[in-house]
């Protein structure tokens, strides 16, 4: 994975992402979680992750991935809490 991590970060910050969280011990609290090491990416927009994982420059990376792990990747859309009214 290590081969990996430096052939996405260009892509990264290419598509202007932000790297919130990376934790290689997640604590499970319910239902079944598989694999040791979980990313968490912020992008604009859905649209904008969306085109960083169908870019070129990802493309680059992606077979570095699939060789080295098993893996889940999702997009979801972000939440704002609504403000509460005094």
């Amino acid at each position: 994975m290590e081969a990996y991590g430096r052939a996405s970060a260009a892509s990264i910050a290419h598509g202007r992402a932000a790297v919130l969280a990376v934790d290689t011990g997640p604590q499970v609290l319910e239902g079944s979680w598989h694999g040791n090491r979980t990313v968490v990416l912020e992008f604009e927009s859905v649209e904008a992750a969306r085109a960083w994982y169908e870019s070129d420059a990802y493309a680059e990376a992606k077979p570095l991935r699939l060789a080295a792990a098993d893996c889940n990747v999702v997009i979801v859309s972000g939440f704002e809490m609504p403000s509460r009214s005094s």
